[in-house]
């Protein structure tokens, strides 16, 4: 008997590996827009999707807020790293933010994102770099620590190409 479930696991893994997969792999999506705290997060980077991946040593996805600081302040850190030349790292904070609505992402000082591609470009929080969206916040419950949202954004910096950040969304847990 366990030799012919050895066979059949032998043949199954087999047949997967030559692009006969009896499993199907799960194709890489957005995640759907919730507002429960599911620790979700991605969009598109010029149209391609972006999902946090990989592992430097800390969690590819972090959310914080603190509401004592400038008068509540959200942050989101994550990143993408696929190769060692391929580490690409996404940031957005914002300040004043105690309640849901829309907010600009276009201020260093109040609200802003940044994009950096370790081996490409980096766009630092500094004022040569152009940098315009939104960041919608739809579920703020400071009671159950979740906050989730929707987000856009452009920077472009010379020397560096532009970036157009396209149907973000997050739903996180602080």
């Amino acid at each position: 008997m366990k030799s012919i479930i050895f066979s059949i696991l032998l043949l199954a893994s087999i047949l997967q590996f030559s692009g006969c997969g009896l499993l199907p792999t799960p194709k890489e999506e957005l995640p759907p827009i919730t507002q429960e705290g599911k620790n979700t997060f991605g969009c598109l980077v010029n149209g391609k999707l972006w999902l946090p991946k990989g592992y430097n040593g800390t969690s590819n996805l972090d959310a914080s807020y603190d509401p004592s600081y400038e008068g509540g302040t959200f942050d989101v850190a994550t990143y993408s790293i696929s190769s060692d030349q391929d580490r690409q790292y996404l940031y957005m904070f914002m300040t004043n933010l105690s309640k849901v609505g829309t907010y600009k992402l276009n201020n260093i000082k109040v609200g802003s994102s940044t994009f950096d591609y370790s081996s490409k470009c980096n766009y630092d929080r500094d004022s040569s770099v152009y940098r315009d969206g939104y960041l919608n916040i739809s579920k703020f419950d400071l009671s159950k620590q979740i906050i989730s949202g929707t987000f856009e954004f452009v920077i472009y910096k010379l020397s560096c190409d532009t970036i157009k950040i396209t149907k973000g969304r997050f739903d996180m847990k602080f």
